[in-house]
């Protein structure tokens, strides 16, 4: 699907994006740091991935092709799915998985046994013309529905009631990850990508940090995060707690979590764009190599040419085109440490985007919030 030169619709409470400028010759430097930053937004889990795109370097495609891993999730789940947009519009789910073996079992956290969960979970609604994006964040607590489903082993799991959402990765993996997602939403998810904590902790590291600032302490022994109130260029092992977080901001829920790593997007953006990796070949190799060893994605994703055939075509999504939410939940009278999900509103989130519209501010008003705003911003 060809990107297009017309602005996508609006995002709710923003302006319009101006339409990009000629790409005369002798120009190619400025396009190049503009527009990949909204895919890099769209997917920090990810982030080597746009670092392959537009940067036409064959040789990667041959060192860089046998680094990813893709699952079949396609042929996993058949046919009974919901149907593929018709509105020029995609749905990707973007994972970040708290496994616990190989490089991933000295980062703390997750289980001891090598199973895994998905601990961050994204819907990222990229509109028709692909100038405008919508991201909406899944709490990891959320006690949802789980369907029945098979993984791409062709193992078949049992549903079950009142499940925890990272719950459905546990059980059957990618698949049954995305089934689950789909059943909530009835909305087809196009792609599927997903990362590792190891693996985001060195894309971190060979982009030369993030910085951000934190307008309190931030402690959480559990995520290995102690940062005072103040400016920080944080490494990946810092960053990595920081997006992890749970117990050292706000009301110490999942939510509160989710603010911070959407705070985290914007810091990130503002670092790719500063260090000019476009400029630097050892350093884009360096991501590159990180990235397609750390993903794993579907298989109409599963090389490079297809990778950034993908990211080739979200180039012209900018961060200020960016909405970001979280599903719109509720904390569970019966339990603190658990969310529900509040339909009626979620439905009108659901609504919005199969029919390729801006999320309504109705829809994410007086829900819960984690109360984790503002903790931290990019300088």
């Amino acid at each position: 699907m060809s990107a297009e030169s017309t602005p996508g619709p609006g995002i709710a409470g923003e302006s319009g994006t101006p339409a990009a400028g000629p790409r005369g010759k002798g120009r190619r430097r400025k396009p190049r740091d503009k527009r990949p930053k909204g895919m890099k937004v769209m997917a920090w889990t990810a982030a080597g991935i746009v670092v392959l795109g537009g940067t036409g370097i064959g040789y990667l495609y041959f060192k860089l092709n046998g680094n990813i891993n893709s699952v079949d999730i396609d042929q996993a789940l058949g046919t009974d799915r919901p149907e593929k947009a018709d509105n020029g519009s995609e749905n990707i789910l973007v994972l970040g998985s708290d496994t616990r073996s190989g490089s991933n079992k000295d980062l703390g956290g997750g289980t001891d046994d090598g199973t895994a969960r998905s601990d961050t979970a994204m819907i990222v609604h990229v509109y028709e013309g692909h100038q405008k994006a919508s991201v909406v964040s899944i709490p990891r607590d959320t006690l949802v529905e789980r369907p029945e489903c098979t993984d791409t082993d062709g193992t078949k799991h049992p549903g079950a009631q009142s499940a925890m959402f990272n719950s459905a990765y546990a059980t059957g993996g990618a698949a049954c990850a995305v089934k689950t997602v789909e059943s909530i939403t009835d909305l087809r998810m196009d792609h599927y990508l997903e990362v590792d904590f190891a693996g985001f902790q060195k894309l971190i590291d060979d982009l030369g940090g993030v910085e951000v600032t934190t307008t309190e302490d931030i402690k959480d022994p559990e995520s290995h995060l102690d940062l005072k109130a103040g400016t920080h260029q944080l490494d990946g092992e810092q960053a990595l707690g920081l997006v992890r977080t749970r117990h050292g901001v706000g009301d110490g829920s999942d939510l509160g979590r989710i603010q911070l790593q959407q705070a985290f997007i914007k810091a990130l953006v503002k670092q790719v764009k500063e260090v000019g990796i476009f400029t630097n070949p050892k350093k884009l190799y360096d991501l590159a190599d990180t990235a397609t060893k750390t993903i794993t994605t579907d298989s109409s994703l599963g090389s490079v040419n297809s990778l950034m055939s993908f990211a080739n075509g979200m180039k012209g999504i900018s961060p200020a085109n960016m909405h970001m939410v979280t599903m719109p939940v509720q904390y569970d009278p019966a339990n603190p440490n658990r969310v529900l999900l509040q339909k009626k509103k979620a439905d009108l989130v659901w609504e919005a985007l199969k029919n390729d519209r801006p999320i309504p501010e109705s829809a994410t008003e007086e829900t819960a919030t984690g109360e984790a705003k503002d903790v931290v911003s990019a300088p």
